[in-house]
């Protein structure tokens, strides 16, 4: 199952008791899209595919601008101009060959999302809109798979885990999106370059652990205040 070069990688993952060689096997067969390859999906693609997940699915039509590099740390100036999605598989096969990236070079909508996200496992949603947010949510409750929710903005995060075992979507939470003209445009907001990174790497454990079949804190939407290290949880 392994090749002596992935058992090496894998050692000090696989030692755990949580996770062992069939947790390893799990990781290597699962299948999971990254919605979005910015500040959020670049954490997530470089953990998932270092971790040992075995395919890794990228939604993004999105091009690199100077102004992404403070944050969207898979690229570099020399990338200005060229798709995100596919200078993240480059990365990401960089890092650790085993993985398969399958790309999708197109805007999740509703009318491609089922197609799309009917061929993974698991769903992490990393986007940057609330149109695309309630798309990716309504398709994994149809679809009936888990999804990874994750928000950034200034010095905030938010996560989540939605429609994982029979548990809350982000509609129960929040019921409609807001309207665009009380939302600002995500160009307009500003972040702290390691706000997505925390974030992101927060939403990567939680997907591992989902696909690892351990305890997730159901029904719980968690806010981190990363300016003064606080942390609020609300049940819903």
């Amino acid at each position: 199952m392994f090749s002596p070069n992935e058992a090496k990688r894998y050692a000090k993952q696989t030692i755990l008791d949580e996770v062992g060689l069939l947790g390893q096997v799990k990781l290597k067969n699962s299948r999971v899209a990254v919605i979005g390859a910015g500040g959020l999906g670049c954490p997530l693609i470089q953990y998932l595919s270092a971790c040992g997940v075995g395919t890794i699915g990228i939604v993004d039509f999105d091009v690199i601008e100077h102004s992404n590099l403070h944050r969207q740390i898979l690229y570099g100036p020399e990338d200005v101009g060229k798709k995100k999605a596919e200078i993240a598989k480059e990365r990401a096969l960089a890092q650790n060959p085993d993985t398969v990236i399958e790309l999708f070079d197109c805007a999740l909508t509703d009318e491609n999302a089922e197609f799309i996200l009917s061929q993974f496992d698991l769903v992490i949603d990393g986007c940057d809109n609330f149109l695309t947010r309630y798309t990716v949510n309504d398709t994994c409750v149809k679809l009936g798979k888990p999804l990874v929710y994750g928000s950034i903005l200034g010095f905030q995060g938010q996560l989540a885990v939605f429609n994982h075992q029979g548990s809350k979507n982000l509609r129960d939470l929040f019921p409609e999106p807001p309207n665009a003209e009380d939302v600002p445009n995500c160009s307009d907001n500003g972040v702290l370059g390691v706000v997505p990174g925390i974030i992101g790497t927060l939403m990567a454990n939680e997907a591992l652990k989902v696909i690892l079949e351990l305890e997730i804190n159901l029904n719980t939407f968690h806010v981190f205040d990363l300016l003064s290290l606080e942390m609020t949880k609300l049940r819903f």
